[in-house]
């Protein structure tokens, strides 16, 4: 049955017009640095982020770990929001690759600049040394919500003053850019290293990227290679990554405007957002999680739970909004199956 996938906009399609730009797409060794749609990709993101040099890479967890191995040491301590990628579903990677521990600082919300000073180690050898603040924007365990430009700048200026270095997964910071019409450089800008995802709200099938000085790309594309991320003829993927850059970038407010059509639906269907959604995810309570999940999967839904009584929707390049009204009359039905009973 054809359904309509609220699960993640990883679950994108390619649209007829990528695919026909990676059948185009001139390519050569990237291992070597001869790809010149790699290269052109690579200079592109660079200049959108503001930044030196950048480094495709297969996935955004491979850019995250990277970007935290080139800024770290063994033993080093990374502070990071309650929630975020890098600590909850990249496997433990930091500590399994790198030898870091990840430890939270702040509450639900962006931690203030106190908390953040509080959370840094002494200077002294009894302590783990604390060597990076990442945060990550828009933050996905949040609800796609917007860390305000504000406070992440009040956030590097301590982090500065206290010695740290600074990464963002940015695997949204598209979604961040629409959202609140400041452009990439300037989100991008107090950071070392960031890293961007292409299969996210973007649409393309496969990629990301990390960016900072040209040193520390470098040190990135070493290390790319160590984790065995090194590509031979990645422009046929590189090219689809131009493509959504150049023509799905722009079209993101879409997607967040059918959250807030879909918030507002469930909050009618007797499923209410934890939060007005801010970009393109809507967190909504269920009164059923197994039940909920099973009645409206049967009905041709898929999205997530990801938490007892709490589901996640995420809106995307391939769900229209015919298609945020036919989910919302399907939850309506779920409801009053389970309600009512059989």
């Amino acid at each position: 049955m054809t359904g309509i996938d609220l699960r993640s906009d990883t679950v994108t399609k390619p649209t007829p017009a990528m695919r026909e730009a990676m059948a185009r797409a001139e390519v050569g060794d990237d291992v070597y640095g001869e790809d010149p749609t790699v290269n052109r990709l690579e200079e592109r993101v660079a200049g959108l982020l503001g930044k030196e040099a950048a480094l495709f890479v297969p996935s955004g967890t491979m850019g995250n770990q990277i970007a935290l191995r080139a800024l770290t040491h063994h033993g080093d301590v990374v502070l990071a929001t309650p929630g975020c990628h890098i600590l909850r579903y990249e496997s433990g990677a930091a500590a399994a690759h790198s030898g870091l521990q990840i430890e939270t600082v702040g509450g639900e919300g962006t931690p203030s600049p106190d908390e953040l000073r509080a959370a840094v180690h002494p200077s002294e050898y009894h302590f783990a040394p604390t060597s990076v603040l990442a945060l990550e924007n828009t933050h996905n365990a949040a609800g796609g919500r917007v860390i305000p430009l504000a406070c992440v700048k009040a956030l590097a200026e301590v982090a500065r003053e206290r010695g740290l270095r600074l990464h963002l997964d940015g695997a949204r910071l598209w979604n961040a850019a629409a959202a609140s019409a400041i452009p990439e450089t300037e989100w991008a800008a107090p950071f070392d290293m960031v890293s961007v995802c292409l299969s996210k709200g973007l649409g393309a099938p496969v990629g990301s990227l990390v960016c900072g000085e040209r040193a520390l790309v470098q040190r990135a594309r070493r290390l790319r290679k160590m984790l065995g991320g090194g590509m031979r003829q990645a422009g046929i993927l590189a090219a689809a990554g131009l493509f959504a850059l150049e023509h799905h970038r722009m079209r993101l407010v879409d997607d967040h405007a059918h959250a807030a059509r879909l918030a507002d639906g469930l909050a009618a269907a007797g499923l209410p957002p934890l939060a007005a959604p801010e970009t393109n995810i809507v967190l909504f309570r269920v009164p059923d999680t197994m039940g909920f999940l099973r009645e409206t999967r049967a009905r041709g839904v898929l999205w997530n739970p990801v938490r007892e009584g709490v589901f996640r929707a995420v809106t995307h390049l391939d769900v229209s909004a015919a298609d945020v009204d036919a989910a919302v009359a399907i939850a309506s039905e779920a409801v009053r199956a389970l309600r009512d009973g059989p």
